[in-house]
């Protein structure tokens, strides 16, 4: 399965990147967060979901959040908005991806997405693995 992984990751011809583009106050006392995901890897992805920690103003875990951002089409900018209950925007300092529990090319295993994974972003909070 290693050698399976390396190979994936060695026919990439570029990254895929997540950008946390915006925020906007949601319902109820929530935040809405604008994703893009820039898939500039050759492939597209039939499965794709992040396990994000969101942390407060303190930088302190606030909750877990799970985000399923698939498909994602190859060589295509999507635009996905999740909401994050119960925080407002202005409270959260970081967002941590601290797991993948898929990360699947369409008509492939399973990968390891962390390798070829880029994060960024234009809010006051950062993104990071």
């Amino acid at each position: 399965m290693l050698g399976v992984m390396a190979t994936f990751a060695s026919a990439q011809s570029g990254a895929l990147s997540v950008e946390l583009n915006k925020f906007e106050p949601g319902e109820p006392n929530g935040c809405q967060a604008y994703f893009l995901f820039r898939n500039e890897t050759g492939k597209s992805f039939e499965g794709f979901e992040m396990s994000l920690a969101i942390l407060d103003g303190n930088g302190v875990i606030d909750r877990l959040l799970s985000i399923d951002a698939a498909p994602l089409p190859v060589q295509r900018t999507t635009l996905k908005l999740f909401a994050i209950p119960e925080i407002a925007c202005t409270d959260i300092s970081e967002i941590v991806l601290h797991d993948m529990p898929v990360c699947k090319p369409q008509n492939e295993d399973n990968a390891d997405c962390f390798a070829f994974l880029e994060l960024g972003s234009k809010t006051d909070a950062a993104l990071v693995k």
